[in-house]
């Protein structure tokens, strides 16, 4: 079985890790990957994260980030822009989540950043996902 969307794979991991409590959670590696999670952690919605060199490729760790009592600190993430349906905005539409609360990754020109980073720059791109 191949994996056709490895950006959705993550996110599906990271919220089914967090959701059973787990500390980490391990994936195949990609540099767009990297790149997202990069942000995560610069958001401050993980700890850490690792990448594990290997063969045939290599291992992406990430560690989660809790609250005190196991509080989750990721409330939600949504994949925007699938390989079925890309999703674009420009400089003056890119979103905001929860009013800004939130996080908007989104893939410019100038690479992988937030929505609020791309906004500063006056690019638009491909919507990732959100954070919340």
């Amino acid at each position: 079985m191949t994996m056709t969307d490895p950006i959705a794979d993550m996110l599906t991991r990271v919220r089914n890790a967090q959701s059973a409590g787990k500390d980490t959670v391990s994936m195949p590696t990609s540099k767009k990957l990297v790149e997202i999670v990069r942000i995560m952690e610069q958001e401050g919605y993980i700890q850490r994260y690792d990448v594990i060199d290997g063969e045939p490729c290599g291992t992406l760790e990430i560690t989660l980030k809790y609250g005190p009592k196991k509080a989750k600190t990721i409330r939600g993430i949504k994949r925007i822009s699938k390989p079925g349906l890309r999703i674009y905005a420009g400089k003056d539409d890119l979103p905001r989540v929860l009013g800004g609360l939130g996080t908007a990754i989104i893939s410019t020109s100038r690479g992988v950043m937030t929505d609020r980073d791309a906004r500063k720059e006056g690019i638009g791109g491909e919507v990732i996902a959100y954070l919340w």
